[in-house]
């Protein structure tokens, strides 16, 4: 079965992009992206935070490979 990580990306490039989730199916992974809290242009509960430490971000899926 193919596995899905989530990854949260930042605008500043010198911070590397980090972990999120990972083992999901495509549609959790969908369902995870699709969620006004996954980026700071419309999070309500960590934008403040994280947007201050890191500037903006947004979480993306990536194919996870070797868990096929």
């Amino acid at each position: 079965m193919t596995t899905y990580k989530i990854v949260r990306y930042y605008q500043d490039r010198t911070k590397s992009p980090r972990l999120i989730k990972s083992g999901l199916t495509l549609a959790e992974a969908r369902a995870h992206c699709a969620n006004p809290e996954t980026t700071t242009r419309t999070c309500q509960s960590l934008a403040s935070q994280e947007h201050q430490r890191h500037g903006s971000w947004f979480d993306g899926y990536r194919k996870e490979y070797g868990h096929e």
